[in-house]
């Protein structure tokens, strides 16, 4: 199995640092982001990534050089020019990614022990169009599900705000891990072009798709702050 890492995004709840480097560079216990998630998911059996950057790209190039992958395939899918999101650097993405096997998609601020083999086996035993790794945890935004773990709307928490497939029935708000399994299908229903979240087309294509959540309560950190980090090197040494 294939993997992308979202490595473009410019961090800038991380400044200083990403006023002079990419936020996949930042280190927790002197190991940078990006060298764990690759490692990380070498311990699952996958040694071909897509890497897409764009803030400081050069550096994340030649990291990659300089540790020779990791002794893995790595693909950069370069946005360079313009910066486009979660959704649209899955699309900018898939001349790399669109050869009919499913693939994972991963942030690379996401720190997590999360078992990567329960996640691609229960969204191939399902044969689901998208499986997103959530878990019960405080967020200032949800996703609900409904007993079946299909996706069925999305929860703004300080506002009050939803977008729903259907009337609430006592849907389960659960946290987006940064984790997903896709197939490869997608492309083709995807409505948006240029700049845009991959999150706005799940919650278009829940109308019409079924997308699960996988349920975990293992360790994840969004190591999106400077106190995050601190958090993050507690558990992750």
């Amino acid at each position: 199995m294939k993997a992308l890492i979202f490595a473009a995004g410019k961090g800038t709840r991380l400044k200083p640092f990403t006023d002079f480097h990419p936020k996949a560079l930042a280190k927790v216990n002197d190991v940078p982001l990006l060298e764990r998630n690759i490692k990380y998911l070498k311990n699952f059996g996958i040694n071909d990534f897509v890497i897409n950057v764009h803030h400081f790209a050069n550096q994340i190039v030649d990291f990659l050089k300089q540790n020779n992958n990791f002794g893995c395939n790595i693909e950069i899918s370069d946005e360079s020019d313009e910066l486009l999101e979660t959704g649209g650097g899955l699309v900018f993405a898939r001349k790399f990614l669109d050869h009919g096997e499913d693939f994972l998609i991963m942030n690379a601020d996401i720190l997590t022990n999360i078992n990567i083999t329960d996640l691609v086996n229960y969204h191939k035993k399902i044969k689901d169009f998208a499986t997103l790794a959530v878990s019960d945890r405080e967020s200032s935004r949800k996703l609900l599900f409904n007993d079946e773990m299909v996706l069925r709307g999305w929860l703004n928490v300080q506002t009050g705000e939803q977008r729903l497939a259907e009337f609430n029935k006592g849907f389960k708000a659960l946290a987006f891990s940064g984790i997903h399994c896709i197939n490869p299908a997608i492309f083709d229903k995807i409505k948006r072009t240029g700049k845009f979240s991959v999150m706005e087309e799940y919650l278009d294509l829940m109308q019409t798709e079924k997308i699960h959540g996988f349920v975990h309560d293992s360790i994840l950190i969004d190591v999106g702050r400077p106190e995050s980090v601190m958090e993050a090197e507690k558990y992750f040494k």
